[in-house]
């Protein structure tokens, strides 16, 4: 399994917009992934700052979403906000 943790941190509130905007189809499809096994990101008591947990059955699984998550309109609309993550390999 592999579980990513982590932060996105917006330094504006116009990025705080875009995630608001964009997060909403980007869990659905991420959701819909083969491999996925939970995808939250929510939004923290700091409006500028979302909590990001994942879990992915395998790499394989976890490399394909990071494709395709790349190359989403999430991807390209938000690419600019930081993102602090961890992503160890569970058993």
């Amino acid at each position: 399994m592999i579980k990513l943790t982590g932060r996105l941190v917006c330094k504006s509130a116009e990025e705080a917009d875009i995630v608001r905007q964009y997060l909403p189809e980007h869990k659905e499809l991420t959701r819909e992934e083969t491999g996925c096994v939970s995808f939250e990101v929510t939004e923290t008591a700091d409006p500028m700052i979302w909590k990001v947990e994942e879990l992915f059955t395998n790499q394989a699984t976890f490399d394909a979403h990071q494709k395709r998550t790349k190359n989403s309109v999430w991807g390209r609309e938000t690419s600019m906000i930081a993102r602090e993550y961890e992503i160890p390999e569970i058993e």
